[in-house]
């Protein structure tokens, strides 16, 4: 049987929730949007919400970039000279290591130009404002993992998973101690020798599913494949 993880990428960052952000220059605003973004076609939606629901504005720029391996990258500068907004917005989600994320910054125009270093620096201010009011986390490739155990060994375990930083999914208690952890890939080996060494072979681990995981508004979050 194929291994599920194979080829896959062990981690990346992505915008778990988006969020929306304005910068003024010279009397123009820049209005920042952010999305996360699984595809293409959800990429266009989004900028295509955001361009009706903001018909008014001189333009709506947008950067995207969806895709693990490969990534896929576009970007417009909507009207504004060539290099100066559509760029410089994707840089900045490149730059910050995101994966399937876009951005539509729309602007007003406030009377005044600000010349291709004003923009440039202007679109890249309102894309990293529109970052910190969103939500970034780093998904990791996990193997979600079950254990059962009786309730002398619990506390062995439960120090084990600490020591290993292994998110908890969820616990329960019963006849039966039970614990469900994600398990980066990267330490699955480690972790399955630990237990085997801290149980002496009596506590086998159950693989219910190779998933992404990762910590956001201090919860774990599970992402199936």
């Amino acid at each position: 049987m194929q291994d599920p993880a194979q080829g896959m990428v062990l981690s990346y960052k992505t915008v778990y929730k988006g969020g929306t952000a304005e910068i003024v220059e010279k009397k123009s605003r820049f209005i920042a949007h952010i999305a996360p973004a699984g595809s293409e076609e959800e990429a266009v939606r989004f900028i295509e919400e955001k361009r009706k629901a903001f018909w008014d504005a001189r333009h709506n720029c947008h950067a995207f970039t969806v895709g693990l391996a490969p990534q896929m990258s576009r970007c417009s500068d909507d009207g504004e000279p060539a290099q100066t907004a559509g760029k410089p917005m994707l840089d900045v989600l490149l730059g910050a290591g995101l994966k399937n994320t876009v951005v539509v910054v729309t602007r007003y125009f406030g009377g005044t130009l600000l010349g291709t270093g004003g923009l440039v620096r202007a679109y890249s201010s309102a894309v990293r404002a529109g970052l910190e009011a969103s939500v970034v986390i780093e998904k990791q490739l996990c193997s979600r993992m079950k254990i059962r155990m009786d309730y002398s060994m619990l506390g062995k375990i439960q120090f084990l998973a600490a020591d290993l930083q292994l998110p908890v999914v969820s616990a329960a208690y019963t006849d039966l101690a039970e614990m469900e952890v994600l398990v980066p890939m990267p330490a699955k080996d480690r972790f399955l020798k630990k237990i085997t060494e801290a149980s002496g072979g009596k506590i086998i681990p159950e693989e219910e599913e190779i998933c992404y995981g990762a910590q956001a508004d201090g919860q774990t979050i599970v992402f199936p494949l």
